[in-house]
């Protein structure tokens, strides 16, 4: 291992912006956020209900950041890699069948039952899974790499297929949760993609992942109408109930024009675009921004994006830069997913924008993956690290991190 040098403090200081710029824009809409569910469904939330929930999943997730940065030594977070993937998967199990007893522990959302109910405070074991997988993953890919097991299937690709395969089922089948599907398999593609497995055998699992996830949607009625809402709104169909949500969306962002309406004078915050402090806080901050702050945010969001992928050419230990690209993907689907939704580009699934969407697991676990990455960049070398046979025949052409060594 190189010797220990300063993190990289792009990643480090844009992290932080992104977590302010939530701060800020939940301070703004919060109230109406509050109003509108007051007068909709009779609760009574106090106008500064989500800031301060808001301002709390910052702070546990500024804990979790500088924990995984500062004070766990990142060869113990590597050392628990297989307890870390039972545990997450024993949660989500416990939490499906605490769904179908219909016990008070499962908190249910349009049917959907996602989070843990702990007394007034919630978890949501499928952010688990993300982590788990990222580490679980980088150490099972990087040992089966060093003992010449990649692409066989009894050594690799049957283990693999068992935790993957329940872990997309637990958070898919059993949750209905297709948004961090798409991000469990960013995921998992993303670390085979450099991890050296044949070309042939990795174009084979696309294809077969690409068969499960039509035949997922096609048998959901609640799935194929986000299909059919997609469809309308690309081929510039007229407005339905189920292009509501994308057509608000694209509206608060034409609204904010070129420099925003301002902060606190959001009209789609009132009320008319669905989860407008989760998954649609993108389109009230084209709102609120206009183009020049949606513009800045996008540089923030390619700077972390970029600094990951240098952070990854420049490690020499295989699992370490296994859990970088595993980060990379993470951080990546959730930001063009979610952007890409927004915009009417993809369907929209449900996934928020990392580090700033309202909400406290999902944020606290990014946090952790960023800080552990922030960790890791300190043990980087000055040099990239080099192909070692970038012609080898059966490998995956192209990637620019498959068998590195150190540059001399």
């Amino acid at each position: 291992m190189n010797r220990k040098h300063k993190s990289d403090l792009v990643i480090l200081f844009a992290t932080l912006a992104l977590m302010a710029l939530g701060l800020i824009i939940i301070y703004a809409i919060g109230p109406m956020r509050a109003n509108v569910l007051n007068n909709t469904y009779g609760t009574d939330y106090d106008s500064n209900y989500f800031f301060l929930g808001q301002l709390r999943s910052v702070a546990l997730s500024l804990i979790a950041f500088f924990a995984a940065f500062k004070w766990i030594p990142h060869k113990y977070i590597k050392k628990y890699a297989k307890p870390l993937m039972i545990v997450s998967l024993v949660l989500s199990g416990l939490l499906w069948l605490l769904s179908l007893t219909g016990s008070s522990l499962a908190r249910c959302e349009l049917g959907e039952c996602r989070w843990f109910n702990l007394g007034g405070l919630s978890f949501q074991p499928a952010e688990l899974i993300k982590l788990a997988l990222v580490i679980y993953l980088a150490d099972f890919l990087a040992r089966k790499k060093e003992n010449g097991e990649l692409g066989k299937w009894k050594e690799f690709w049957l283990p693999l297929l068992i935790v993957c395969g329940l872990s997309l089922f637990l958070v898919v089948i059993a949750q209905g949760d297709l948004g961090t599907g798409v991000t469990l398999i960013a995921i998992i593609f993303g670390m085979l993609l450099i991890s050296g497995i044949p070309a042939k055998q990795y174009l084979i699992m696309i294809a077969l992942v690409l068969a499960v996830a039509v035949g997922a949607v096609a048998t959901s009625s609640h799935r194929m109408q986000r299909v059919d809402a997609w469809l309308t709104t690309l081929t510039g169909g007229e407005s339905t109930d189920s292009t509501y949500h994308v057509d608000n969306a694209m509206l608060a962002i034409g609204t904010g024009g070129f420099f925003g309406v301002g902060i606190g004078n959001s009209v789609q915050a009132t009320g008319y675009l669905p989860e407008s402090i989760n998954d649609s806080v993108f389109a009230i901050m084209g709102e609120t921004f206009g183009f020049v702050g949606l513009f800045l945010v996008l540089i923030v969001f390619g700077a972390i994006l970029l600094r990951l992928l240098k952070v990854a050419e420049h490690t020499n230990a295989a699992d370490d830069r296994l859990i970088i690209t595993g980060v990379f993907s993470w951080f990546l689907a959730g930001v063009v997913v979610n952007i890409m939704a927004m915009t009417g580009i993809v369907p929209v699934t449900g996934i928020t924008l990392p580090l700033i969407s309202y909400g406290g697991t999902s944020m606290i676990f990014i946090a952790f993956a960023i800080g552990l990455s922030l960790q890791i960049s300190c043990y980087t070398s000055r040099e990239g690290i080099k192909d070692e046979n970038i012609s080898s025949r059966g490998r995956l052409r192209g990637s620019h991190y498959t068998s590195r060594r150190r540059s001399s």
